[in-house]
Formats: C-alpha cells, structure tokens, sequence
C-alpha cells in the first residue's frame, strides 16, 4: 500500500499542471511584464516604425518626383536635340544654296572672262589681218609696180598714181573674189 499512496500522491502532482500559487505569481509577472513593454517599449517601436513607414513613403515620393523631373528633362533634351538637328539641317541647306549661288556667280565670271578674252582675241586677229593685209598691199603694189614697169619698159615711180592704180586693181580682186563666194 504504501506504493500505492505513492502512486495515489503522484497522481496528484501531475508535472503538467502547475500549482496555483505559481500560476497566480507567474500570470501577475506576465502582466507587469506586459504593462511595461506596452508602456515603454511598444511606443518606441511604434514610432520607429511610423519613420520608417514615412521615410519609405517619403522615398517613393522623391523617387517619384525625381522621375517626373527626369521625364521632364529628358522632354527637353529631345526638343533641343529636335531643334539642333532642324537647325543643322537649316545651315546644311543654306550652305548648298550658297555653295550653288558661289558656283554659278563663279560660272559667270569665268563666261565673262571667255567672252572677254575671245573678243579680245578676235580684235587682236582683225587688227592682224588689217596689218597683213595692208603690209600685202604694199608689198602687192611694189611688186606688181615693179612688174608693169618692167614689161612697159619704162619706170612707174609716180607714187600716187601707183597707189591708185593698186588700190583700183587690188578693190577688182577683192570684188571678184567675193563675187566667187
């Protein structure tokens, strides 16, 4: 028997159930432990995380407006760039038309200059064969005089009828020689 109050005291003793005195000073240790971190520490934490909550929202919001600010530049970066290239392409197109107005005054010029030297050269040819031509005559007149003097016998040395007996014969040539034409 005395096992069997053992067992019967045992039983009583269960290990999972605590003792009432514990369970009261261990519920009142809960709640003063509770109380104090609801008290103290709960509004620290609170607040902790109230900042982190505001820096976040706060860093959204920068971010946000740093992209809007970014969208906006990179707006203005593609104006200005559509404007350079409108710009470019304006001073390429007026440097062709200069280049185009450069090569045709230069076109002229150099017209001008050809024309300027060909008349200058067909003045240069007339006046040429005006002095041949009049060389010609006189050298034409002195031979021919020389030759009519020579079958006629006698000397023909009277200067102005010589000249007018050339000038007469030579204008005869000449009106033959266009009447051939």
């Amino acid at each position: 028997m005395s096992q069997l109050l053992i067992l019967a005291v045992e039983e009583s003793e269960n290990p999972l159930v605590p003792p009432i005195p514990e369970l009261v000073i261990g519920l009142l240790a809960f709640v003063i432990v509770f109380g104090f971190l609801a008290k103290k520490l709960l509004p620290n934490i609170n607040k902790v995380l109230e900042e982190r909550r505001e820096a976040i929202e706060g860093g959204i919001e920068k971010a946000e407006a740093a992209q809007t600010e970014a969208q906006s530049v990179l707006e203005q970066y593609k104006a200005q760039l559509a404007e350079a290239r409108h710009e470019a392409a304006r001073l390429r197109q007026e440097a062709q038309e200069q280049g185009a107005t450069l090569i045709a005054e230069m076109r002229a010029e150099g017209q001008r200059q050809r024309e300027e030297i060909v008349a200058a050269g067909h003045a240069q040819i007339e006046a040429d064969r005006k002095a041949a031509s009049s060389v010609l005559r006189q050298d034409v007149g002195k031979l021919a005089t020389d030759l009519a003097g020579k079958l006629v016998g006698e000397s023909l040395e009277d200067h102005a009828r010589q000249s007018r007996v050339i000038d007469r014969f030579l204008d005869e040539l000449e009106e033959k020689a266009e009447a051939g034409r």
